[in-house]
C-alpha cells in the first residue's frame, strides 16, 4: 500500500492563474519564495491529506457523484491579504455558495474514513496564496507593503472541484469534478 498526498480546490481559470503567477514570480525574485509556485492558483476547500493511492478511484468517484447536485456560481476576487507572519494572498471575497460548498464538501468526505480526511478546526477563510511557508518572518513585512495597497478585481465561475496530487515535487490536477447545473 502506498500513500500520497492530496487536496481538493476549485482552481481559477488561465488568465486568472497568469496574473496569480506573475506575483509568485514576484516574491520568488524578490524573496525567495517558491512554495506557491509549485500549484496552480486555487481556492482550498479540503486541506492537504494523505490517502493510500488505491482509493483515489473512489474518491473521484464521491467528488463527481458530489459535484452532480452542485450549481456553478461566481467568484470574485479584490485586491490582498495577508495572515501574519508568513502567507500573502488574493482575497477572495465572501460568498455564502463557497462556504456552504466547502462544508457540504467537507461533511460528505468526511462518512468514508478511507479518505484520511479531517475535520477543519479553522473557519474557512478563501483566499488564492501567492506567498506562504516559506516567506521569512523578517521578509514578511517587506513583502506586505508591496501589496497591501495594489489593487485587483477578478471574477470567474466555479464549474466545478478539483482533486490535486503530489507527485514529490508539486501539484498537479488528477480529477475535476464538474457542476453541471448553471
Amino acid at each position: 500500500m502506498s500513500s500520497a498526498m492530496y487536496y481538493i480546490a476549485i482552481l481559477a481559470p488561465g488568465e486568472v492563474n497568469e496574473k496569480i503567477l506573475q506575483w509568485k514570480h514576484f516574491m520568488r525574485d524578490r524573496f525567495g519564495c517558491i512554495a506557491a509556485l509549485k500549484s496552480p492558483a486555487h481556492i482550498t476547500l479540503i486541506s492537504p491529506f494523505w490517502m493510500n493511492k488505491d482509493f483515489q478511484f473512489l474518491l473521484e468517484n464521491n467528488l463527481k457523484e458530489f459535484s452532480n447536485n452542485q450549481e456553478s456560481f461566481l467568484i470574485e476576487l479584490t485586491d490582498f491579504g495577508s495572515f501574519k507572519p508568513r502567507v500573502i494572498f488574493v482575497h477572495v471575497k465572501q460568498s455564502d455558495h463557497l462556504t456552504i460548498l466547502a462544508t457540504a464538501l467537507q461533511n460528505a468526505l468526511l462518512k468514508n474514513p478511507l479518505f484520511s480526511i479531517k475535520e477543519s478546526i479553522r473557519q474557512f477563510h478563501a483566499h488564492i496564496t501567492i506567498a506562504n511557508r516559506d516567506l521569512h518572518k523578517n521578509d514578511f513585512n517587506t513583502a506586505w507593503e508591496y501589496f497591501k495597497h495594489k489593487k485587483y478585481q477578478a471574477s470567474f465561475p466555479a464549474r466545478g472541484i478539483t482533486l490535486m496530487k503530489h507527485t514529490g515535487l508539486q501539484w498537479e490536477p488528477a480529477c475535476t469534478a464538474v457542476f453541471p447545473l448553471v
